[in-house]
């Protein structure tokens, strides 16, 4: 009777320290499920792999990049489950917990609006595989010609009530030869909350290969009138790029003590 108990008490413990294994198990084989569960059009499907597959890219937790000014440098970090984010310079911090934008500025530096920016390079920078995000709907649109060179393109939508801008539009355009994303257009819509027709146009023509992954090291916005695209108009530089499968921690991207929710400082 004793050996019997002994005998239960051990497949116990064994069960109990088994579960957590069993529990995980499921999460890490899961990344590749989805990406085969759901379906992409073929051209933006073939613009995902040339840029090292989105396989590769769900497996990431940690973005981080410098885009380089002058007076302010700006190191951005971003959590690409969560989309939690933070945005560290000289001058002031910013970021979002996951529930709320914030702000760090005692001297009160920055003077744009954090809710806007908090993430908008980020999804510059992220272009083409923020493309794979859920309520993400794609269509057909004409061919973009610069210096008579013809890049194809897939039009970008959102479903209704998904982010804070979902009448946005995005018009993303490749290289027939690479698949390489070359052109984003888009349109903004935060402020007005209206569809917009003015589509502004960055070049994307010079990457940096990290874990497998190929990222912008610059990006170009040019001037345009409609699809008619000129000459250059600005360039932004992204140095000390890192990816990186391992999740910073939740206190990384919370509010700091000193800094206030950016929901009061509009308040005030």
């Amino acid at each position: 009777m004793k050996s019997f108990l002994l005998l239960i008490l051990s497949v116990l413990v064994f069960s109990c320290k088994q579960a957590p294994k069993d529990e995980k198990e499921p999460i890490e084989n899961n990344v590749e499920e989805k990406i085969v569960a759901k379906t992409y059009p073929e051209n933006i499907r073939n613009v995902f792999e040339a840029h090292g597959g989105l396989a590769v890219w769900k497996k990431q937790r940690t973005l981080i990049y410098t885009i380089t000014k002058p007076k302010n440098p700006e190191t951005h970090t971003t959590d690409l489950r969560s989309r939690k984010d933070r945005i560290d310079t000289e001058r002031f911090s910013m970021g979002f917990d996951g529930r709320q934008p914030w702000l760090l500025d005692e001297n009160e530096n920055y003077k744009g609006n954090v809710e806007f920016y908090h993430n908008l390079m980020f999804y510059f920078y992220a272009m083409p595989f923020v493309l794979a995000d859920d309520g993400v709907v794609y269509d057909e649109t004409e061919d973009l010609v610069f210096d008579g060179v013809n890049y194809p393109g897939i039009r970008i939508s959102y479903q209704t009530g998904v982010g804070t801008s979902p009448k946005d539009e995005y018009f993303v355009h490749y290289d027939t030869e690479t698949n390489q994303m070359a052109w984003l257009g888009y349109t903004v819509t935060y402020r007005s909350g209206e569809k917009s027709d003015n589509v502004r146009w960055i070049r994307y023509d010079d990457w940096a290969s990290v874990n497998g992954l190929l990222l912008p090291k610059s990006i170009t916005w040019h001037n345009y009138e409609g699809r008619d695209i000129k000459d250059a108009r600005n360039t932004v530089d992204f140095e000390n790029i890192s990816i990186s499968e391992i999740p910073r921690s939740d206190d990384f991207y919370a509010k700091p003590g000193q800094a206030v929710f950016w929901e009061n400082v509009k308040e005030e």
